[in-house]
């Protein structure tokens, strides 16, 4: 029995050195453990690093603001907000892209953050771009969503 616990504590303790030895950075996610422990791969590091990360609860504005290492969404698509405002309100938002103005599009530029001075040419350039933003009866809001990003990266 002694023989096989000695066996059991050799092989998990190879197992954890062999992964301290691949351990990456990239395990930690993002936030301010990641950037405090920083170059750093060994295992305490790393746990350091997510507790940190956890403790202070930084991750969730890092990803929403791209700061602390992470990566702010690119497309509108992934915005989780914008995303379930859109697919929550297609038909009043057709409505009001295509009159150029109201509640719906102006929430839809809240949420987008187009500054205030610029957002009369927003609801513009979607009203002149409607029949590129809604294409058909069947279009998904996730399909809005990623025509309105062709239609404003485009201008």
């Amino acid at each position: 029995m002694k023989r096989f616990v000695f066996f059991v504590v050799a092989v998990f303790t190879v197992m954890v050195f062999v992964g301290v030895g691949f351990a990456d950075q990239k395990n930690t996610g993002c936030g301010l453990g990641t950037l405090v422990f920083e170059g750093q791969d060994g295992l305490l590091s790393q746990i350091c690093a997510v507790t940190t990360n956890g403790t202070f609860g930084n991750q969730t504005f890092g990803i929403t603001s791209g700061t602390l290492n992470c990566d702010r969404p690119q497309s509108l698509a992934a915005n989780e907000k914008l995303n379930t405002f859109v697919a929550d309100n297609m038909d009043n938002l057709a409505r009001d892209i295509a009159q150029g103005n109201g509640e719906y599009v102006n929430t839809l530029a809240v949420l987008m953050e187009v500054p205030e001075g610029e957002r009369t040419s927003f609801y513009s350039r979607l009203q002149v771009n409607f029949s590129h933003i809604y294409t058909s009866d069947q279009v998904t809001h996730v399909d809005v969503l990623n025509n309105i990003e062709t239609v404003v990266s485009s201008s």
